[in-house]
């Protein structure tokens, strides 16, 4: 099997639609066996179907803790050790200060942030040597715009797992780098609390503010997310890869 994650195995939550399920695409077409994650049994099932040979996967919350350890326990039995974790299951609802709730706070983080950090705990017992981590930021992670307090700061939170997981897991050859895309049309902005008018002159905004003068597509991070799960980043840890067209940048 030839391609640059050949013979290689990876997990990627978050994998039944946009970013997650056309990096798990890329990387099956690049020689690697893929094990998914959604939260919902139905659209897992589909994107087993559509990924085809050398996938397989499960449902399971990434607020739940058990669901976690069962599902790395699956990837491991599926996989054997695994070469690639991609946590990219993640949130964002807007809303403004006085309008956030207990329920809305806590749903945010614990997808955003108690969902990667127990992730990560819950597969690095069946790392290889070497292995590449992956964590879905934001480029907004180090922004601040208006009733984005809650999905900013998990972002940055993000952010800073890559730093410190990178430090700590290095004895093994470990890398943890995070992903930061820009804005990419998926169905996260079908989810965010934002109206679609809003929305839609938010995002027209960025992309003419950024020097590409575009959004970006789920091929995009897919290819940014391949470089991270290869050998070519081998020297790259505790960094951010900002995929954003430039918006962040000037």
């Amino acid at each position: 099997m030839t391609g640059r994650l050949a013979g290689k195995t990876a997990i990627i939550t978050g994998a039944t639609t946009g970013i997650g399920l056309e990096s798990a695409r890329r990387f099956l077409a690049e020689g690697a066996r893929v094990f998914i994650t959604g939260s919902n049994q139905g659209r897992v099932e589909a994107a087993l179907a559509e990924l085809g040979d050398g996938s397989s996967g499960v449902a399971a919350d990434v607020r739940d803790l058990g669901a976690l350890r069962e599902a790395a326990t699956k990837a491991r039995a599926f996989l054997g050790g695994i070469d690639i974790l991609f946590a990219n299951a993640g949130m964002g609802v807007f809303a403004p200060l006085n309008q956030v709730d207990e329920a809305g706070y806590d749903q945010q983080f614990d997808i955003n942030v108690k969902g990667v950090f127990f992730t990560v705990q819950a597969v690095v017992p069946y790392l290889n040597p070497g292995a590449s981590i992956i964590l879905t930021a934001s480029a907004v992670h180090s922004k601040g715009v208006a009733t984005g307090s809650l999905y900013f700061a998990s972002k940055a939170a993000v952010r800073s797992f890559a730093r410190t997981m990178g430090a700590e897991l290095a004895g093994n050859g470990t890398r943890v780098n995070t992903l930061s895309p820009g804005i990419v049309r998926t169905n996260f902005s079908q989810n965010t609390n934002v109206p679609e008018e809003a929305f839609e002159g938010f995002i027209g905004m960025v992309a003419e503010q950024a020097p590409l003068k575009r959004l970006g597509e789920t091929t995009d991070m897919a290819n940014a997310a391949l470089f991270l799960a290869s050998d070519e980043s081998r020297y790259m840890t505790c960094a951010d890869l900002l995929v954003d067209g430039g918006w962040m940048s000037v």
